[in-house]
């Protein structure tokens, strides 16, 4: 019994070691501001590239630098689409083009799928959905959707689409793990979880993030 107890335990400290916090942002950054994240533990950081206003955001090249630059290794994008704005391929595009525009390093494109009030019908929003995917699809991005079961439902009905690619969804419980993760719309494993939304320190406001 005690053998068990002390694997239990190894295997729990073993996934807090293995584990990776991170941060996401919609500001402008400086160098300071991430070398001062990365020496409180953050590993990771997803940049906003693009606004909901339907329009690139001019500091998003800026914070991949200065993220890469601090030392932060992994630094994703994230996309605010405007969907009454149309044209989805074309505003993925824009994103991915301006920031090859200044040779910005980074992972994924996550699609910030939330707030119904800002969508259409879902029909319309699942064609605007998949016009986004196959702008980034062209521009050889790699794809990945923020959203929750609470902000996809109403959006997107019971369009599983979605669901073939990583999942970083949202829950401001404070707790850093998947516990309380339940399936929905094709989804049954998130790839991060954004946890709370009162980041604020080292000149920056963020939400905190988290992965196995």
């Amino acid at each position: 019994m005690r053998f068990f107890a002390l694997l239990i335990t190894f295997f729990a400290l073993l996934q807090v070691i293995s584990s990776f916090s991170g941060v996401d942002i919609s500001s402008a950054s400086t160098i300071d501001d991430f070398s001062c994240l990365k020496s409180a533990g953050y590993d990771f950081a997803i940049i906003r590239a693009y606004e909901s206003l339907g329009q690139v955001d001019p500091n998003g090249p800026h914070s991949v630098y200065n993220a890469r630059d601090a030392g932060i290794e992994y630094v994703d994008v994230y996309m605010f689409p405007c969907p009454t704005c149309g044209n989805g391929a074309g505003q993925a595009e824009s994103m991915v083009n301006y920031l090859k525009g200044y040779n910005a390093n980074y992972g994924m494109v996550w699609l910030d799928i939330e707030g119904p009030q800002y969508w259409m019908s879902q029909s319309e929003n699942v064609a605007f959905f998949e016009s986004l995917v196959a702008g980034l699809r062209a521009e050889g991005a790699h794809i990945g959707v923020y959203t929750s079961a609470s902000q996809w439902e109403p959006i997107m009905g019971g369009y599983t689409g979605g669901s073939e690619f990583p999942l970083w969804y949202a829950h401001y419980d404070g707790n850093p793990s998947f516990s309380d993760f339940s399936p929905f719309n094709g989804w049954s494993t998130p790839s991060i979880k954004q946890y709370d939304d009162t980041g604020d320190s080292c000149g920056l406001g963020f939400d905190l993030n988290w992965y196995p």
